[in-house]
């Protein structure tokens, strides 16, 4: 299952994300966190502390090079763009110890969570390239990723609507906008909920900084069913913040129950392969359209379906 989490900018999205990455190693699962917001907290918020993972969006060229396999349909890896569908002939990848990305770029935290990076802006960035490059790496990936019943990938995304800049907002079974109790973070699920209408985004709130039983009442009545529940203020969260993570079992017990419930949500959604598959290429022939060339539309395989 795949689960991404946005909101506005200091919402706590990137430590709710790393927080549900923690739940689930805890309970055992396999688990692949990875950080596509341009500033790059998620390894931090997960008590990574090793030296900077490969980032997917600074080694495009292997990437491609390496999805592309033997698909008849990409002459060439540079043809690829960041919504080119897998077809016959790919090298689909899997989230097993033994897949080439996950060895070539992924990192372990201290809990077993395997961590992926989009990648920061480097200087050369400055001034001539958009940070949309980088998490089309990351789109490109999913595209060829085949995630088993048990395993779990979780993305923090980049601030607000600018992940609509792409088509990485399609990619996941559950989006969970974390909001705080304010105006603010109500209107930024109030512009998500409507950008992702008609795209097949299933879209929860993830309530975050509650005070009291007021914060709560007022996020469900101004967001109603789409609540899945609310985090409290965290000693846990403050200490981990601090550089100081403490283990996953000494987070408050009403908070891990919150997270248990946001798993219990995503857990209830079903993929449908050839559904999502059909959105892939709807995307890419719409990226093909706009800006990429209509030759590419002739990258979509027609007969074919992931799993």
């Amino acid at each position: 299952m795949r689960i991404a989490f946005v909101g506005k900018g200091g919402s706590g999205k990137t430590t709710a994300a790393a927080a549900f990455s923690r739940h689930l190693a805890a309970s055992g699962r396999r688990v692949l966190a990875v950080d596509a917001d341009i500033n790059q907290h998620l390894g931090a918020a997960l008590g990574y502390g090793g030296a900077p993972p490969r980032a997917l969006g600074a080694d495009l060229g292997w990437l491609k090079e390496h999805l592309r396999g033997t698909n008849p349909r990409l002459p060439r890896a540079d043809e690829m763009i960041k919504t080119t569908p897998p077809g016959r002939g790919s090298r689909l990848v899997d989230l097993g110890a033994d897949d080439a990305v996950l060895r070539r770029f992924a990192v372990a935290t201290p809990d077993g969570v395997r961590l992926l990076v989009a990648g920061a802006f480097a200087a050369d960035d400055v001034g001539v390239a958009c940070y949309h490059a980088k998490t089309g790496a990351v789109e490109l990936y999913l595209n060829h990723l085949v995630d088993r019943p048990g395993e779990y990938v979780v993305v923090d995304m980049t601030a607000g609507a600018d992940a609509f800049a792409s088509g990485l907002f399609t990619r996941f079974d559950l989006t969970v906008l974390v909001s705080e109790p304010t105006r603010r973070g109500v209107a930024v699920y109030r512009q998500y909920a409507e950008l992702a209408a008609g795209h097949g985004v299933a879209l929860a709130v993830l309530g975050n900084k509650v005070a009291d039983a007021a914060d709560v009442e007022w996020l469900h009545g101004e967001v109603g069913a789409a609540l899945l529940g609310c985090l409290s203020a965290s000693a846990w969260v403050r200490a981990a913040e601090r550089g100081a993570p403490a283990p996953f079992a000494e987070l408050e017990a009403d908070n891990r129950a919150v997270l248990a419930d946001v798993r219990a949500a995503l857990d209830a959604r079903e993929r449908d392969w050839a559904a999502y598959h059909r959105t892939t290429v709807a995307m890419h022939r719409a990226n093909a359209t706009a800006w990429a060339g209509v030759d590419r539309i002739a990258q979509i395989d027609p007969d074919f379906v992931p799993v």
